[in-house]
């Protein structure tokens, strides 16, 4: 009784030495506000500055198999890389801030963009693109008009999966004095406090959800083809 009395406490009190002390929250709202708004912006930028660089990195790959063979295995190699190390080799270059995190959060996101941009655009099939040519397409518009669109699952899907990683990821660029809701899980390791810890977590893990969720949403909207054929 006396064991599950002191976990009660731990877990559901309301002190500085349970796992979450109510009072702090609404105390901190300004901060809580202002590092969700930060990783909220840091995933967006690398997502997007991501997306911007392995667009055409795909296209080209699709078309030449020697491309493929070096960008693949490159972009693959820099997920590999410890994002410590990475910061910390940037730091020199950059200084602290957003810039250093927003590099090392776009370069991640290549490895799954990249990949799934080219076998989206590789599982298009060779019949289709045979009649988009015999129907006088330019190859940029049998690009826009049927290999991008047709290969939008396999697209959407990976920026599915780039932004959950880097919402993960933002949370260790607290060593370039960003890191968003990293903040809290940093303080709170740091000081032994559970409850900014806790609070960093839970809004990490709440805000991959969320994400995951709207991106999901926009999978639908822009793929109606795939409802219908359901």
């Amino acid at each position: 009784m006396l064991a599950h009395a002191v976990l009660g406490n731990t877990v559901v009190g309301n002190d500085a030495n349970s796992w979450i002390w109510w009072a702090w929250i609404p105390d901190h709202q300004h901060e809580i506000y202002a590092y969700l708004r930060e990783h909220m912006t840091l995933t967006a930028l690398s997502v997007l500055y991501g997306l911007l660089i392995s667009l055409p990195l795909a296209v080209f790959a699709s078309r030449r198999r020697a491309v493929a063979a070096v960008v693949v295995p490159v972009v693959n190699s820099l997920y590999t890389i410890p994002s410590v190390a990475l910061l910390g080799l940037l730091l020199p270059i950059t200084g602290t801030g957003r810039e250093p995190a927003v590099i090392a959060l776009t370069l991640y996101s290549l490895t799954i963009l990249v990949r799934n941009m080219l076998e989206g655009l590789r599982g298009v099939s060779d019949d289709v693109l045979d009649a988009a040519d015999g129907m006088g397409y330019t190859r940029w518009r049998r690009l826009l008009r049927v290999e991008l669109p047709l290969a939008l699952p396999a697209i959407v899907a990976g920026i599915r999966l780039a932004t959950v990683s880097t919402i993960g990821l933002v949370t260790v660029t607290f060593i370039v004095d960003q890191g968003g809701l990293g903040r809290f899980i940093q303080d709170g390791y740091q000081r032994d406090f559970h409850t900014p810890l806790v609070v960093g977590i839970v809004l990490s893990v709440a805000l991959a959800v969320v994400a995951d969720l709207l991106l999901v949403r926009v999978e639908r909207a822009v793929t109606p083809w795939r409802r219908a054929s359901r």
